[in-house]
């Protein structure tokens, strides 16, 4: 699960450096006002930075909003999962043609006990997350895709986002004959920092 992440205030300057193709839309950062200043948290129902095509097989940024309307009438759906995103009617033209990237600088996740941890990986900011958009009232939204918790994960939660290594960010937002074996990938092993984490005398 990805319920929360941050960016921080260097943000801009990480993802014009993936738009360093000459024929990518970089001229579109001068038209976007980022939602906060500096270093901040990005909730479900926000706008916030991503990276996806421009329509003409090169990289743009883009604003969106996080979070489908969910069909049930509450809410809103703001993960799906790698393992059955295709097999999900409302998924299926999104992760099909419609990916994009979602940079974080980390992400929280809350244990058992509602103790909050951040999660980001080791030596790298941004993280660079998997995911896809649609259109909803005339207003594009994205999801983040996750996957089956990693050993560094699974003390906290059993679900994780998709993680994207920056080299690869143009092909799995360009090249959809690519997308499967993206979503079957194993993630990377994640730094965990808890500021109070329960310990067990007894053990589980």
């Amino acid at each position: 699960m990805c319920g929360r992440y941050y960016v921080e205030d260097d943000i801009e300057t990480k993802v014009r450096r993936i738009l360093q193709d000459p024929a990518a839309d970089d001229g579109a950062l001068t038209d976007i006002t980022l939602t906060g200043a500096g270093t901040h948290d990005v909730c479900p129902s926000e706008t916030a930075l991503l990276i996806t095509a421009d329509g003409r097989d090169h990289l743009a940024c883009r604003e969106m909003t996080w979070g489908f309307p969910n069909p049930a009438g509450k809410g809103l759906l703001i993960n799906a999962r790698a393992e059955t995103v295709h097999e999900k009617r409302m998924f299926r033209a999104g992760i099909r043609g419609r990916r994009c990237v979602i940079p974080a600088a980390g992400f929280y996740e809350w244990d058992r006990d509602g103790n909050r941890a951040t999660f980001t990986l080791h030596g790298r900011r941004p993280v660079w997350l998997a995911g896809f958009y649609d259109l909803y009232d005339n207003a594009q939204r994205f999801i983040i895709l996750t996957t089956a918790a990693n050993g560094s994960m699974k003390p906290v939660h059993d679900r994780m986002p998709c993680f994207l290594a920056p080299e690869r960010i143009r092909d799995w937002i360009l090249h959809d004959e690519q997308t499967d074996a993206f979503l079957s990938e194993e993630m990377p092993a994640l730094q965990r920092y808890q500021e109070y984490e329960q310990q067990s005398l007894f053990g589980d």
